[in-house]
């Protein structure tokens, strides 16, 4: 039987909330443009990740005003321009992430950004930008702006999912142009995801097409969940539909976890054989990549099945896992092997994504930890993008003859 879950308290960040600049500064130290609209997101989508976000400590400032917009700009253009970089508006660390474009001058300060600044600049919106300017800005600073569109469906279900955002007429126009980097949605039922693809890629044959399912995390109402849960079912069918119509976008899939760690098995394989471990040494790690190494490497290690428990819903990464998701499966171990990632969090070194270090964690649970330093973000990203396109889902995974018994593998309980 499991140990009681041990309280982690991470240690607070900010220690005087009444000075807002603080987290713009850390914002921007992570590459980012903190503007803030001063309340909660109004768009409210019922699929957002962000509904509950109390796992993490945060410092949302009052709405941006001009002489904070001063600071922000003046303060990102001493930083040493970086030609590979692109500075994500808004900040998602240390803030609510809400969609920024909502703010009454958020178009004028993109403008401001770009005329007075030499770097690039990243986005992400349901469509809450002004047409034609946004493709005008693209057009004048090429290669400067990358755009992500949050489409996430165009079928019936949109009004649904997401009451308060631009209507499809709106995307419309905000596809037809230069303007769109990419733009991302996904399968819930049959002919969704499908023909959304080819509506996108009629009008713009140029973005790339990101596609998958929504993941049900904690915060979601149970009917929503259930909708996202029914479009997994429906995606082989609405993917093999996307990869006959041929479209000439770039096309991708990266939302699918259990995909991606089957299409990465032998990387996966290798670099666990490369870390040389015993039979007796206890390795963390989440379901997908478990499933993995119980197919490939059984009884060459003791692997220790965590649930993301604090995310819950149906999250299944390592990276997103917490020390207090490992507390909740220890037993008698005396001591364990962790990968990097879960502790390369935005909080800090060594730190996971609520805030709490490997000291407390050691500290609380009295259990030693070997940190395994090759299974750090850039080796979890490589993965998931080198394996990303639909292609490959459809013709390595749907296709592939061990994908029955893959997934037909029970988690452990």
């Amino acid at each position: 039987m499991a140990t009681a879950l041990p309280i982690f308290q991470p240690t607070p960040i900010f220690k005087d909330r009444t000075d807002y600049r603080q987290v713009l500064i850390k914002e921007m130290e992570a590459g980012k443009i903190p503007l803030s609209l001063g309340r909660d997101c109004p768009v409210k989508c019922e699929f957002c990740y962000e509904l509950d976000h109390s796992y993490r400590e945060t410092l949302d400032p009052p709405k941006t005003s001009d002489d904070d917009w001063k600071f922000i700009l003046n303060y990102i253009g001493k930083k040493p321009t970086d030609p590979t970089q692109f500075w994500c508006l808004g900040g998602n660390e240390f803030m609510e992430w809400t969609d920024l474009f909502l703010h009454p001058k958020a178009m004028e300060w993109v403008e401001d950004f770009l005329r007075e600044t030499d770097k690039s600049i990243q986005f992400f919106t349901v469509g809450f930008v002004h047409v034609p300017k946004i493709h005008q800005l693209v057009a004048q600073y090429p290669g400067r702006i990358n755009f992500e569109l949050s489409v996430i469906t165009l079928s019936d279900y949109r009004q649904r999912l997401m009451p308060h955002a631009p209507s499809v007429k709106h995307l419309m126009k905000v596809l037809d142009g230069p303007a769109v980097s990419s733009a991302n949605f996904y399968a819930f039922d049959k002919d969704t995801m499908s023909k959304d693809a080819a509506t996108i890629s009629k009008v713009n044959q140029q973005c790339v097409l990101w596609m998958g399912t929504l993941t049900p995390v904690r915060g979601l109402k149970e009917e929503t969940a259930a909708l996202m849960r029914q479009g997994r079912t429906f995606l082989p069918e609405e993917a093999s539909h996307v990869y006959d119509l041929a479209l000439p976008n770039l096309q991708t899939i990266h939302t699918e976890a259990y995909t991606t760690a089957f299409l990465s098995r032998r990387r996966i394989v290798s670099l666990f054989d490369s870390l040389e471990l015993e039979k007796k040494d206890t390795v963390v790690m989440a379901g997908s990549v478990h499933k993995i190494l119980t197919m490939y490497r059984k009884h060459r290690a003791r692997f220790l099945y965590v649930p993301n428990a604090l995310l819950s819903g149906d999250s299944d990464c390592t990276v997103l896992l917490t020390f207090d998701d490992i507390a909740r499966r220890l037993t008698k171990e005396k001591v364990i092997h962790v990968p990097k990632c879960i502790m390369q969090s935005g909080r800090g070194p060594y730190t996971d994504i609520t805030g709490v270090t490997l000291e407390q964690f050691t500290k609380k649970t009295g259990v030693r930890v070997k940190v395994l330093h090759k299974i750090d973000t850039r080796f979890a990203n490589q993965q998931l993008y080198r394996n990303g396109s639909l292609q490959n889902y459809v013709e390595q995974y749907l296709k592939n003859p061990l994908r029955g018994a893959y997934e037909a593998m029970p988690r452990p309980v």
